[in-house]
């Protein structure tokens, strides 16, 4: 036994010393890159497996396995910066890894989420390091004047998308970009919407959008959800959702919806004020843009979430309330 433990040894042993020899002669090779100058992208959320699979497939390298095993070995598969990248000569796996761990991007990326709020956004520009932060002390107004906005508000304005932009360019030009591309979408969107909306102005569309936006996860309801919120409106009653709420508390929000916040008078407190709040409380995407203008025909007047990410929808208060015991009270 003590013998074929020490021959297992061995050869693993053996194994480890020839697959470090094979990784370090890797490693110093050029590699074999199809189509010079090349541009490859590593975007937000790349991981070193999905790294090496993009570089593969893009013809940069030929083997997708030691590439990822030199990544994991080195340490330098934790360390991507993303951008694109333009490859111009041959480069050994190590001299690529360099230059993704150094950033020597000839665009960077970054991206703003459906749901961010303008508080999300700023802390996104400023973890940039590509980006010269030229709005870092402006004022909202300031910022707003900046990029074109006749809008006194910021919330909402910009379009969740990715942008690339050369290294040191100015975080206003992105955000110019952001709001330009949400302005576009929005009259797009308002060119197309149904007929008989309680919207006077897009930027009331925009609103609802929000609301939308931060309702619900699952792309097929947007409409639904709308609906039930356009419903409400129509009969004056009040839109009762809980993001309005949770906006208006700020930074005051520790997570814990409670009752007495419900209570509290805010200007975006949608239990204690009928109507639409007073501006967008997050940045919606393209397809709540297009649900809030097209949303779905319905007599649903409530909705409750049933814990998956779903919503239970009714159109009478008692069968609401049965759909809140099940789902919110369990009983």
């Amino acid at each position: 036994m003590k013998k074929l433990l020490k021959r297992m040894l061995l050869l693993a042993l053996a194994a480890a010393l020839a697959l470090g020899g094979g990784l370090a002669w890797y490693a110093r090779q050029p590699l074999a890159i199809e189509g010079l100058p090349k541009s490859v992208s590593v975007t937000p959320g790349m991981h070193l497996r999905s790294l090496s699979a993009m570089l593969a497939r893009e013809g940069v390298i030929g083997n997708a396995q030691a590439f990822w095993l030199l990544g994991r070995v080195t340490g330098k598969g934790g360390k991507l910066k993303v951008g694109v990248y333009t490859l111009d000569r041959p480069l050994t796996p190590l001299e690529l890894y360099g230059k993704i761990e150094r950033g020597e991007v000839t665009q960077a990326i970054m991206q703003f989420i459906e749901g961010w709020n303008w508080r999300e956004v700023r802390a996104a520009l400023a973890a940039q390091a590509f980006l010269r932060h030229d709005s870092a002390n402006m004022s909202e107004t300031e910022v707003l004047q900046a990029i074109g906005a006749d809008e006194t508000h910021p919330e909402g304005l910009l379009s969740p998308d990715t942008y690339h932009y050369a290294p040191h360019a100015s975080d206003l030009e992105v955000l110019r970009r952001a709001y330009r591309l949400q302005r576009d979408r929005l009259m797009a969107a308002w060119e197309t919407r149904l007929p008989g909306l309680p919207y006077r102005t897009p930027y009331e569309a925009l609103i609802m959008a929000s609301i939308v936006e931060k309702e619900t996860g699952a792309a097929f309801e947007r409409p639904l959800i709308a609906g039930v919120f356009i419903n409400r409106l129509r009969k004056g009653m009040r839109l009762q959702t809980d993001p309005t709420v949770i906006y208006g508390l700020g930074e005051r929000f520790d997570g814990n919806l409670r009752k007495i916040d419900l209570q509290t008078d805010t200007p975006y407190n949608t239990y204690t004020r009928g109507g639409l709040p007073p501006t967008p409380i997050a940045m919606p995407g393209e397809a709540a843009i297009r649900a809030a203008l097209n949303p779905e025909k319905t007599d649903a007047l409530y909705f409750v979430a049933r814990g998956d990410g779903t919503h239970v929808f009714s159109s009478t208060l008692e069968a609401h309330n049965r759909a809140v015991n099940r789902y919110q009270k369990k009983r």
